[in-house]
């Protein structure tokens, strides 16, 4: 009765309130992009496509740092966001990466 209700309401809301989010981060006027703890690409929004042409489905799944920074700033970024990834917050912090046609892109 009422506990399935209020329960198919607050799941409704939490649906409602992701997809929010999800639109917000996707149309974001700044690159915005996740990773998982072993460094492979979990989120890519617009912005980050359009600065670096490489789609949400070309970067979706691989390593970060291998795949699309530049060779001497590998360690210093896998560093940084290792320690994001631990929960330890880092002041902005810009690199740079190669889009897909090998231009060099500053990314903060």
């Amino acid at each position: 009765g009422q506990d399935i209700t209020e329960k198919k309401q607050a799941e409704r809301v939490q649906t409602a309130l992701a997809d929010d989010l999800a639109r917000l981060i996707d149309t974001a006027n700044a690159p915005i992009f996740g990773i998982d703890n072993h460094g492979a690409v979990t989120e890519w929004n617009q912005m980050a496509a359009r600065l670096t042409d490489y789609t949400k489905e070309d970067v979706m799944g691989k390593n970060l740092v291998e795949g699309f920074i530049m060779s001497e700033y590998k360690a210093s970024v896998k560093e940084v966001l290792d320690r994001a990834l631990n929960g330890r917050e880092t002041n902005n912090y810009e690199f740079p990466l190669f889009t897909k046609y090998g231009t060099r892109r500053e990314i903060l």
